[in-house]
């Protein structure tokens, strides 16, 4: 398949393939509880920029178009490519999140008994609402200090289809710790929430994709990383892994790293 210069296949970049405006406006939806729910006193998850309703003629959303964006720092990045895998078990090398928000999600249920914890959290949107307050800075409470410490042109963005995350996907319409979000279980029950979630919210920025486990690093399409420095320490990353199969492509897109 052709690429853009960013190194994004044909299509996928929203720059050189800009997203059609929204040009009329559409219902706004009530959200669909298909999964268990465990409450607990977190706050709804905030900070989203106001959006536009969904554009109606827009071709409806599916698992096998939506694409799932996990951010990290090139400290963790290492540790997963030695590993092979993003592990929902494993410790990370840098901890971006807050003792609160990870006792939170260690104790929320997602579905039969297994906490949100137990799953590798990824985002619907590259403008995610927690990936923007990261590239902010890392105010309020979900972040720990080294967070705050961070530069965005520290941290890469790993792309997968959202359709690779496995039968056992789970989406939220919010934070999947704040006690106001519903969960769908399944990729039927995520399609239909992420549908519902859209006509309000076009760029799904509070949205997350929870992969149960493990997600292996062969499931991953593409890292996008803030520039040409990074694009190469990634490659040689990979590049000293030696494993079999073929490795994320790499592609140099700033607009993922900006400020908001």
């Amino acid at each position: 398949m052709a690429e853009c210069i960013h190194g994004f296949d044909e299509g996928l970049c929203d720059i050189c393939y800009p997203r059609r405006a929204a040009t009329a406006p559409g219902p706004r939806s009530a959200r669909a509880a298909t999964g268990p729910r465990a409450s607990r006193p977190a706050g709804r998850s905030g900070g989203s920029r106001p959006s536009s309703p969904a554009d109606p003629s827009a071709p409806p959303l599916t698992l096998a178009t939506q694409r799932a964006f996990h951010f990290t720092h090139l400290r963790n990045l290492e540790a997963i490519v030695v590993d092979g895998a993003l592990r929902a078990a494993a410790a990370p090398e840098l901890d971006l999140s807050s003792p609160t928000v990870r006792a939170l999600r260690a104790e929320t249920e997602a579905d039969r008994g297994r906490s949100v914890a137990e799953y590798v959290a990824f985002h619907a949107s590259p403008q995610a609402t927690r990936w923007r307050e990261v590239r902010d800075g890392a105010p309020g409470p979900h972040w720990s200090d080294a967070a705050r410490r961070l530069r965005p042109s520290e941290f890469v963005v790993l792309v997968a289809p959202a359709a690779a995350l496995g039968d056992e996907l789970v989406a939220t319409d919010g934070d999947a710790a704040a006690p106001a979000s519903r969960f769908a279980v399944g990729p039927d029950a995520a399609t239909a929430l992420l549908r519902r979630v859209r006509h309000a919210d076009p760029q799904l920025a509070d949205v997350e994709l929870l992969a149960p486990d493990a997600v292996p690093l062969s499931g991953i399409a593409l890292i996008g990383v803030p520039n040409e420095p990074v694009r190469d320490r990634v490659r040689a990353m990979l590049a000293e892994d030696g494993r079999a199969g073929p490795a994320p492509k790499i592609a140099v897109y700033p607009p993922w790293f900006a400020p908001s």
